[in-house]
């Protein structure tokens, strides 16, 4: 084996692995927001047994059994969550065509990269809310063939005709009909019996969530950004059988009525909701619904908008900007708060960002990180295993150097990453 083969594999091999591998670890932090409390608890040892969390004590333990990690200048903090992610994608001016020429393993090595990055930056679990590959990526992430984080799929989303996340709009109808217009199978419904069909589908697929296009959006080759685009029978369709299935259901929305309509039908988080108005922060309060602001992917298409077809444009500039002071509005009005990004809006490895756009906007640090944390683990049930710090959970932990509550752009610089008691990053 030649020297540059040899160097290729040593570089594969360590793509492929974690930084660390020991059964135990001693993690002696400065200090643990436990994503649970208020209260920060200084000089600490995290005790990790294999995968899981089976110590949390006062002062640094002497390792007798393990390997000591020295984070006494950080800050420890549960595995980062983001519930809004394109883990397959970046989308950009070629996106709107690449489609046309590559094929989905283009697509899914290409995104071994941006899972990777998602990793490092911190997020140890991600809600992935429509990708072609993303179920291809979890699985692997799984299997242990690349690294990256959890991933709970929402495979294809689902759209009405013509709706945000029809995958034929703007394209030449001659090509369009080629395999027929898009149905339930290609996640596009229209009627009750469609909706119960397109969400039997995502389950036939390994989805792990559901993710609807309940009005316009910004970034799709179509005129309105917030018309509603779901009918009651749909929706209806889509929840009846959603829950049978077990099924968290997710909807992309900008205006008020197309959000309102979900949240009747008991959907479980909105995403982005940039024109919800003073009635439909009444429903996600008397619901408990959660908001899932995504301020990263505002910012981002409002300073990008020349990246865009004409069409999008408008769109990028009206919605952008009013996302921030949507969700300073709902936050104040005690909505539930989970956080999310939009990651594959914006490269992936800069959701940190949402940190400090959150407090910027008027959220306490700590809330912004439970946000991240327990937040989330609650929105996909499964604060039994993750988002805190407590003994029986899995070791999903990141540390920043210093302390994030005094500043919160810390946060975009995560220097310690631990996944399922393995270490990626540190």
């Amino acid at each position: 084996m030649n020297l540059r083969i040899k160097t290729l594999a040593a570089a594969i091999g360590l793509c492929a692995s974690p930084l660390v591998v020991a059964d135990n670890h001693y993690i002696h932090a400065g200090k643990l927001i436990d994503g649970v409390s208020n209260k920060v608890r200084n000089e600490v040892t995290v005790v990790v047994r294999d995968n899981r969390i089976e110590q949390i004590v006062d002062g640094y333990l002497t390792a007798t059994d393990g390997t000591v990690i020295d984070l006494k200048a950080h800050t420890l903090m549960p595995g980062l969550m983001d519930m809004h992610t394109h883990v397959d994608m970046v989308l950009n001016q070629a996106s709107y065509s690449e489609g046309f020429f590559k094929n989905p393993p283009y697509f899914a090595l290409r995104a071994t990269n941006y899972v990777n990055d998602t990793l490092l930056a911190g997020f140890t679990t991600v809600r992935n809310l429509g990708g072609t590959v993303s179920t291809d990526l979890r699985d692997a992430i799984n299997q242990g063939h690349i690294n990256g984080p959890r991933i709970y799929a929402a495979g294809k989303s689902i759209a009405s005709t013509g709706g945000h996340a029809d995958p034929t709009n703007g394209i030449n109808r001659h090509l369009s009909l080629l395999e027929g217009a898009p149905g339930p199978t290609q996640g596009v419904i229209n009627g009750y019996d469609d909706a119960r069909q397109a969400v039997r589908q995502r389950y036939k697929e390994g989805s792990d969530v559901i993710k609807l296009t309940v009005t316009g959006g910004v970034l799709s080759l179509a005129k309105s950004g917030d018309n509603p685009q779901f009918m009651e029978d749909e929706l209806k369709g889509v929840m009846d059988t959603a829950k049978d299935y077990g099924f968290v259901v997710a909807v992309h929305a900008h205006g008020a009525e197309g959000m309102k309509r979900a949240i009747r039908a008991g959907v479980d988080s909105v995403e982005h909701g940039t024109y919800m108005d003073a009635e439909t922060i009444k429903l996600m309060k008397r619901n408990g619904t959660y908001y899932v602001p995504t301020i990263s992917a505002g910012k981002w298409v409002a300073s990008h908008v020349d990246d865009y077809p004409p069409i999008v444009r408008p769109k990028a500039l009206a919605v952008g900007p009013q996302i921030q002071k949507t969700f300073a509005k709902a936050y104040n009005a005690g909505v539930n708060i989970a956080f999310g990004t939009d990651a594959g809006v914006f490269p992936h490895g800069l959701n940190g960002r949402e940190f400090t756009y959150m407090v910027e906007a008027g959220m306490p640090a700590m809330a912004a990180i439970q946000s991240a944390t327990i937040n989330g683990a609650k929105l996909l049930r499964i604060d039994d295993k993750l988002g805190s710090v407590e003994v029986g959970k899995l070791a999903d932990l990141v540390a920043v150097k210093g302390d994030p509550l005094q500043d919160i752009s810390l946060m975009e610089n995560i220097s310690f990453v631990m996944k399922d008691g393995k270490v990626y990053k540190g």
